[in-house]
């Protein structure tokens, strides 16, 4: 290796995908299918080639250099390739760390096929699709369910959701620090700041100067939305809040004193609030532990939110194995 390679830490093939389809013929997605005893990453992990970059990894960084040769490989020959690294592979120069065997189902894919244009849209308009491969054929369909990544006679699915999304609500240093991290993590970041500047504070992020409730209608909040309302004895802070319990939010949290939150459900109630929607706001916002200045509060905040998307996420799917661990090893390329 001679260089950092800044596009590792991508989970979602969509986002550069987006970005470079315009230019391409062709690409190649890299799937993890099967995984044999520990591994560094789940089922379902994915990889996007194209003939001078990839994007994402599988397996800590031991495979993905050969996996992206194998990607344009198979891009320039129109063919898919299932490769075996590790436990029971052929190439045995090739060394897991983890000890482990996993199958990765490599794939080309033209560039304009409707099945791309609908993962493309989708991710554009966030509606949940699933992706459907047997390494020749892709399919895509929008879905309302969260079915299980699976793999089964030569066929992979994989739910596509749309991205987390956090609406942030206030101006202060963890609100700013906060809108920064998720921008890092790859998340979709909207800032509320009623009456703030005119301009956003950073690119990347959607900006409001409305109120919290006007804001939260125009965003159109979803279930895969997380709102965090960190403003300071602000007058709209609980119709902000309110609005927020009343969303689909699958997170609502607010910063403030635990001394305050019985005062904060009593007026949660004069907005509305059912009880059921009151106990479901994080309050204190944030991982236990943290310190408090703004950097500690923005990083907990964010820990959080990704702690309960990751929970909210694999409890819809299923407790089960997503993929059939049991890829025959006569498919493997060699």
């Amino acid at each position: 290796m001679n260089s950092w390679r800044l596009s590792a830490p991508i989970d979602d093939i969509r986002a550069p995908l987006v970005e470079v389809r315009a230019g391409l013929a062709r690409f190649a997605i890299a799937t993890l299918v099967e995984v044999s005893g520990a591994a560094p990453r789940d089922i379902g992990a994915q990889m996007l080639i194209t003939e001078d970059a990839y994007w994402g990894f599988l397996s800590g960084g031991c495979i993905e250099a050969d996996v992206a040769r194998h990607g344009r490989e198979a891009m320039a020959a129109g063919a898919p390739r299932l490769l075996r690294y590790g436990e029971g592979s052929p190439w045995i120069d090739i060394k897991l760390a983890c000890g482990s065997g996993i199958t990765v189902l490599v794939e080309p894919v033209a560039a304009d096929a409707p099945a791309v244009t609908a993962l493309c849209d989708s991710y554009a308009a966030r509606v949940p699709l699933l992706w459907s491969s047997d390494g020749v054929s892709q399919m895509a369909v929008p879905t309302d369910h969260s079915p299980a990544d699976g793999w089964e006679d030569g066929r992979y699915t994989k739910l596509f959701e749309p991205r987390l999304r956090l609406v942030l609500v206030g101006e202060d240093g963890a609100a700013l620090t906060a809108a920064a991290l998720a921008l890092e993590m790859g998340w979709e970041v909207a800032l509320i700041t009623p009456g703030g500047p005119d301009a956003p504070p950073f690119p990347g992020l959607t900006y409001y100067r409305s109120d919290p409730a006007s804001a939260l209608a125009a965003i159109g909040v979803d279930r895969w939305s997380a709102i965090a309302v960190l403003t300071h004895d602000r007058e709209d802070d609980e119709r902000g809040v309110a609005s927020a319990l009343q969303s689909e939010a699958f997170f609502v949290g607010a910063i403030g004193a635990r001394a305050r939150l019985e005062a904060r459900r009593a007026k949660l109630r004069g907005h509305g609030v059912s009880e059921t929607q009151i106990a479901s706001l994080r309050a204190p916002i944030g991982l236990y532990g943290f310190g408090k200045s703004p950097r500690a509060v923005a990083l907990s905040l964010v820990a959080e939110v990704g702690q309960a998307f990751h929970a909210r996420s694999a409890a819809a799917r299923s407790a089960a194995v997503s993929i059939s661990n049991n890829a025959p090893l006569s498919s493997v390329s060699q």
